[in-house]
Order: structure tokens, then C-alpha cells, then sequence
């Protein structure tokens, strides 16, 4: 059924781009000497705007239409040949059901049809050639259809070089991005180690001091601090790489996430395969960033991540109850923004001030 929707919408579209293949020839040939001026140029982009709703092309991808050089004026003389094609295709497969239905109804009235009397062979030979025309024709329908797109995406659609060049551009970003994500998570780690671990370590080994010079009740005090330690560095642990993602996978991990996070979160994980090790990565720094500046900075009451695969990538999103406002350019949401970049990803924040926060990612598992 959607293979037959999907001819009839093709056949709809070649029919009505022979129609417009004239208008938009007898508007190009008076106009094309006038390719300069603002008015004609206007009125082309409108035109071939139109052709590419028909073929069902993105307008935003084609940059012609928001340009100001004469590209839809050339495109829109240079198609014409092709709107015809279609309108011979479409003749011919209209004048072909005609003479087909002519020649049913003769036989079915068992009268002859341009003097031929009906007979089982002869059925069986126009059957199997008329069969042959009308697959003939519809694989005309489809190829002027592919050759209207082709030609629309060529002409109107952005030079190979500049989308190599705007290509260069982002990777070159995207690394610059992932240098900086790196060296901040190393700054990071380095005020977690020094001014939270190392003064408890300091402190540990000063108690176990005065307690070996005849202060034992500080033993304690010392167990307590020993805990605290082991707690913090394995957290800073956990910040580094978790290393139950390799073992349990996404779910179980962000689970941990949730079960170590001061306020209530709840973890919907939908993920029909495991997906790969930079997106899980990926993945799970962006739910512990954006759990923990709710946490700290939002006041949140409830947050809710979830995870699920669409069209060939992980979203992932964590919404929060919290004051909101928070800021994309700070220091650890710019630092998400960059390791998500660096695979093809998009990372939106949506935090009006009064909330609710929304952070979401989109992670390519391609």
C-alpha cells in the first residue's frame, strides 16, 4: 500500500512539473537577460521554491534560494527539458490506458476492436505487451522524478567545494572543541584531587599522628575521614571513566548515577541495541553534568533522564523542576557541547529563568 501511495504521489508530481516546466520556461527566457536585477531574481527563488515543495526537497538545503546570485533562473530554464520528458511519459501512459480500456470493453461486449476478433491468443499477446508498456512507463514516471530531484539538488544546492570547505571548518572545531573539553576535565580533576582528597589525606595522616602520640578516641575520627576519602576518590573515579559502563552497559550505569545523586532521579532507558562506546560515553557525561549542576545550582526537586533510540541515534534527555536559567556557555555545559560535536551530535539547553531545564543530545550511532 505505501509503495502505491508512493507511485500515485510521483505521478502527481511528474504530472504537475510538465505544466509548471512552461510557466517556468516562459517566465525564464524573457527574463534571463534581466538575471541581475533584483525583482527577476526574486521572483525565480519564489518559482523554483515551488518546484522544490513539489519534489519534496528541503528548501533550507538549497542556498540558492537564499542567495541573490541568478542559479533559480538558470535552473528554471535549464529543468523545462525534463518537465517536458515527464509530460511525453505521462501522455503516453494515459493514451496507453485509454487503448487498453477501449480494447477491454470491445472484448467484453464481444465486439472486435480495429479488426480483431477476440481470441485467447490474442489476449495473452496484447495482455503481456500492454504489461511491458505500462512497467515501461511507470519506470519513466520514477526516472524523470529522480532526475527532477538530481537537477534541483545540483543546481540549487551548495557547491561540492564549499561543503568540503565548511566540512574542514567544523572538524577543525570540533578538535579545537575536544582539546578544550579535555584539558577542563583534567583542571577539574585536579581541584577535586587537591583541594577535596588531598587536604582529607592531610588530615587522615595528622589524626593517625596524634592518635600514635596516646590520643586513640581520635581513631574514630580517623576511620570516618578514611571513608570519606575512599568515597571522594571514588567518585573522582567515576568522573574520570565509569568503568561499570564497560561491564553493565548505559542503563545499569546511569542507574548509579541516580542512586549516588543527593536529589530523586528516575532513569527510562530504551535502547533496542547497545550502541557504540564513544556515543555510551558521551551519553553518560552528559546525564551526570547535567544531574549534577541541577543538584547544585538549580535547586531541583525531581529530575528525569531519558534515553531511547531514534533514526539511527541516541537522544538523550534530562529535564528538571529546578529555577532553570541555566547558561550553555558555562564551563561544564560548553564542555558537553564540544565532546557531542566531536561526534556529529547537537546538544540543545532549554532553561528559561523559573524552569523547567531541559538539556537534550543527539548522538549519530552511525
Amino acid at each position: 500500500m505505501r509503495l502505491v501511495v508512493e507511485g500515485l504521489r510521483q505521478l502527481g508530481a511528474v504530472t504537475l512539473g510538465a505544466v509548471t516546466a512552461l510557466g517556468g520556461l516562459a517566465f525564464a527566457l524573457p527574463a534571463l537577460p534581466f538575471a541581475g536585477h533584483p525583482h527577476a531574481g526574486a521572483a525565480a527563488r519564489r518559482l523554483a521554491r515551488l518546484e522544490a515543495r513539489r519534489l519534496r526537497v528541503d528548501a533550507a538545503a538549497l542556498d540558492a534560494l537564499s542567495g541573490n546570485d541568478g542559479r533559480p533562473l538558470r535552473y528554471l530554464a535549464a529543468r523545462a527539458p525534463v518537465g517536458l520528458l515527464g509530460g511525453m511519459v505521462i501522455i503516453l501512459l494515459v493514451f496507453g490506458a485509454w487503448q487498453g480500456g477501449q480494447l477491454a470493453w470491445a472484448w467484453l461486449w464481444g465486439e472486435e476492436f480495429d479488426g480483431m476478433a477476440r481470441s485467447l491468443p490474442l489476449a495473452l499477446y496484447t495482455g503481456t505487451f500492454g504489461s511491458v508498456l505500462l512497467f515501461v512507463a511507470l519506470s519513466g514516471v520514477a526516472g524523470v522524478h529522480v532526475l527532477e530531484r538530481r537537477l534541483a539538488m545540483r543546481m540549487l544546492g551548495p557547491d561540492r567545494t564549499e561543503v568540503l570547505e565548511r566540512r574542514i571548518a567544523e572538524l577543525a572545531e570540533s578538535r579545537a572543541g575536544i582539546v578544550a573539553a579535555v584539558d577542563s576535565e583534567r583542571r577539574r580533576i585536579e581541584r577535586d584531587l587537591h583541594d577535596g582528597l588531598q587536604q582529607r589525606l592531610v588530615a587522615l595522616s595528622m589524626l593517625v599522628g596524634r592518635a600514635r602520640r596516646g590520643r586513640p578516641e581520635l581513631l574514630d575520627q580517623a576511620h570516618q575521614e578514611a571513608q570519606q576519602a575512599l568515597a571522594e576518590l571514588r567518585e573522582v573515579a567515576w568522573r574520570v571513566y565509569p568503568s561499570g559502563l564497560d561491564s553493565l552497559g548505559l542503563g545499569e550505569a546511569l542507574a548509579g548515577v541516580a542512586e549516588r545523586s543527593s536529589v530523586p532521579v528516575t532513569v527510562a532507558c530504551d535502547l533496542r541495541r547497545r550502541p557504540p562506546m564513544a556515543v555510551e560515553t558521551a551519553a553518560y557525561f552528559v546525564v551526570c553534568e547535567a544531574v549534577t549542576n541541577a543538584a547544585k545550582h538549580a535547586g531541583a526537586g525531581l529530575i528525569r533522564v531519558e534515553v531511547r533510540e531514534e533514526d539511527a541515534a541516541v537522544v538523550v534527555r534530562v529535564r528538571d523542576d529546578g529555577a532553570g536559567g541555566a547558561s550553555p556557555a558555562g564551563g561544564g555545559l560548553s564542555g558537553l557541547a564540544r565532546r557531542v560535536a566531536a561526534l556529529d551530535g547537537s546538544f540543545e539547553v532549554d532553561s528559561p529563568a523559573g524552569g523547567p531545564t531541559t538539556i537534550t543530545a543527539v548522538l549519530p550511532c552511525g
